[in-house]
């Protein structure tokens, strides 16, 4: 009879003191042991920690997310360790679930993460992702930032779904943004790099500077896409509508209509596009006006597809919304309540709203 193998929760924090008790209150049920390094904490962090139990290590921050996460994994001695960060909450998911996929022993594990953060226009989104966090003892990080697993062993989804919040605090921005550039100095054709480099640029509203970035990592693309791949033309989709480079958006969209085809976040991020492109100047684009309601029912029809990630609610309410809005202002009523009313059910507020 073989022994049961352990798991351990390993977590490098700084300054968690909104979070942490958060995130261990709902995490401690999936591991036998909890293990926090801690990389220059000066407020109420180590406290939470000691208040679970855990085992407390220090590393001296070098501006590199992976020899931190590295130490970190070396203090464990459990069998499979699951890591998490302070500002993820576990929503659902059991130990049996670690147990089964460890005695297998075949593949890392992903999580399912819902990505809460603020659009554009102020309204809250969630995207979806998937994210290798439970590995075996012995497996390591690469990557100063947006680091990833080196592991012979192929990935498989965990049936675990955690909530994310840390996109809605301030202040990482230009942290990610330094050490971002530094890595692309030493790898400037890495895709991965580029993008996260654009995201990071956009979500700091430096459109013309994203728009940069994005035109290397899209020429540099593979025919067959990954999914960070294809969520970063569709991002850059929403970078061109802020520049208002119309023309330029136009040609990606029609270069894209293949490969992106069954992709709701594609055709949403389009619907967004023409309507903000037909605004711009009427006259000159008024002939794409038929397809803003092409996209959206597109979204529809593809649905809410988790393995393609993606935002939630541009394969169901948001569309739907949109649609709702697209058929209001054309004065088709009728219509118009059909679509508020599939996105009302969905509680999505907005919709409440109009139908009121």
């Amino acid at each position: 009879m073989t022994n049961k193998q352990t798991i351990g929760l390993v977590m490098i924090v700084k300054n968690e003191g909104r979070c942490l008790e958060k995130c261990l209150s709902s995490a401690q049920k999936l591991v036998d042991q909890i293990y926090i390094t801690d990389t220059g904490s000066t407020d109420n962090t180590i406290q939470i920690a000691e208040k679970y139990n855990a085992h407390i290590s220090h590393f001296a921050w070098c501006n590199d997310f992976a020899a931190a996460r590295n130490y970190a994994l070396a203090q464990s001695d459990c069998d499979w360790n699951l890591i998490l960060d302070a500002d993820e909450y576990l929503i659902s998911g059991e130990k049996e679930d670690l147990q089964k996929f460890m005695e297998k022993g075949t593949h890392t594990g992903s999580i399912l993460r819902h990505d809460h953060y603020l659009e554009e226009s102020g309204e809250q989104s969630t995207s979806k992702t998937y994210t290798i966090r439970f590995v075996p003892r012995g497996t390591q990080y690469r990557g100063s930032i947006h680091e990833q697993i080196v592991s012979p062993l192929p990935d498989a989804a965990l049936p675990l779904v955690f909530d994310h919040d840390g996109y809605l605090q301030e202040g990482k921005g230009q942290r990610n943004l330094t050490i971002l550039l530094e890595q692309l100095k030493i790898s400037p054709q890495n895709t991965y790099l580029l993008y996260q480099t654009a995201h990071t640029l956009r979500l700091l509203k430096r459109h013309q500077e994203a728009d940069e970035y994005f035109e290397q990592f899209y020429h540099l693309l593979p025919d067959s896409l990954c999914a960070y791949q294809t969520g970063g033309i569709v991002s850059w989709i929403y970078d061109l509508k802020e520049l208002g480079a119309w023309e330029k958006g136009l040609r990606i969209i029609l270069n894209e209509e293949q490969r992106l085809g069954e992709y709701a976040d594609y055709h949403f991020a389009c619907g967004i596009f023409y309507m903000h492109m037909i605004l711009s100047d009427i006259q000159k684009y008024i002939r794409f006006l038929p397809k803003i309601e092409q996209a959206f029912l597109r979204c529809l029809e593809i649905g809410e597809v988790p393995e393609h990630e993606g935002v939630l609610g541009c394969g169901s309410y948001k569309a739907a919304y949109n649609l709702g809005v697209w058929y209001e202002v054309s004065g088709n009523t009728p219509l118009a309540q059909v679509y508020y009313q599939k996105a009302a059910d969905d509680h999505y507020d907005p919709a409440l709203n109009r139908l009121i």
